[in-house]
């Protein structure tokens, strides 16, 4: 698909990846509208914080995924959509469940009725690696088993299901993308990388932190970007579940002492019982097969390896380092 022809709403454009992926899109000369949530202040999220060029060149749609009627106007003169809006915070499904089914599961059915009975030509859902659970085997391909350890996880592979649901009943061009954990500026704080170096860059040398041990798939935002983008280009990823990973396995204590090495700041771990995972709920190993990705949307991550998430984690770092960035961040608090 040519998308230059085409007008994009990114549901979820004022967060962490959805900024990125607005951004990009309005820099490739895309015609992009930004679905962000309402509120009083008329804040636009991380998009307050683009370069004017940019902002004058977004529509700007204020809503709530979880409202069908809003979320039809917003699809109502759009050709793709890429639905990237949910709560994503682990440790805040435990406290509030009931939210992540109404916005994740929900919302996703929203999106996916409107784009049906409007006729939409591309739909990109985002999945999570969360989905999978602990790895059964790596890498981890698309056909491992899916398995909720927490009640985003769940929330997730309900969404995910919805969507292919609607591929499997009525045929709507429905992709699934699985992002494995995705960091870069403007990540929350609730994410381990952005949390270490916000401590560190605030003068912290005891730094509060969860499980070490579990290892993750760690994956520059930018690199999740051209990900999405390739599969809004792609014919070939409709009705198909893709990995977005590095293919590059790290354990978080080995990251953290990658991070103090990078920033030269010599640090203390301690360990915070308010930031371990219930036991069963703690997702031990992901490692992403991104085969599927590189056939299908002839991708491959920019930062690959350990040599590319260093590269990628000092340049993360430069951001968060720059005191206006770091401003946004409360370091001192453990932020759910």
């Amino acid at each position: 698909m040519n998308l230059k022809s085409k007008k994009i709403l990114v549901t979820g454009a004022d967060g962490f990846i959805g900024s990125h992926l607005t951004e990009e899109l309005v820099r490739r000369g895309y015609s992009v509208k930004a679905f962000v949530i309402y509120n009083s202040f008329n804040s636009w999220g991380w998009l307050d914080h683009s370069e004017s060029e940019i902002k004058k060149s977004i529509e700007i749609f204020s809503g709530d995924i979880r409202d069908p009627h809003g979320v039809k106007a917003a699809i109502k003169d759009c050709d793709v959509v890429l639905h990237l809006a949910a709560l994503i915070s682990i440790p805040f499904s435990y406290h509030s469940p009931d939210s992540y089914v109404d916005t994740n599961i929900k919302g996703t059915l929203n999106v996916m009725q409107a784009a049906k009975e409007l006729g939409v030509e591309k739909i990109i859902h985002t999945s999570t690696s969360e989905v999978y659970g602990s790895a059964k085997f790596v890498p981890i391909t698309e056909e491992h088993p899916l398995y909720g350890q927490s009640p985003y996880s769940a929330s997730k592979i309900g969404a995910d299901q919805i969507a292919l649901s609607f591929y499997n009943s009525f045929n709507t061009p429905v992709t699934v993308l699985r992002p494995f954990n995705t960091y870069g500026p403007r990540q929350s704080a609730r994410a381990i990388i952005p949390t270490v170096i916000s401590q560190i860059a605030n003068g912290g040398k005891i730094i509060s932190m969860g499980s070490t041990y579990p290892t993750r798939d760690f994956t520059h935002v930018t690199d999740t970007v051209s990900g999405f983008i390739a599969a809004a280009e792609s014919d070939e990823a409709v009705g198909e579940v893709i990995n977005l990973g590095s293919n590059f396995e790290i354990s978080i204590g080995d990251t953290v002492k990658l991070i103090s090495e990078i920033m030269d700041a010599p640090i203390e771990i301690k360990m915070d019982d308010a930031r371990i995972r219930p036991q069963k709920s703690e997702v031990e190993r992901l490692w992403a097969d991104n085969s599927k990705a590189a056939k299908l949307l002839n991708w491959k991550p920019r930062n690959a390896g350990r040599d590319g998430f260093k590269q990628g984690l000092t340049e993360t770092i430069k951001w968060y380092t720059e005191k206006k960035n770091l401003g946004f961040y409360k370091s001192n608090l453990y932020n759910i």
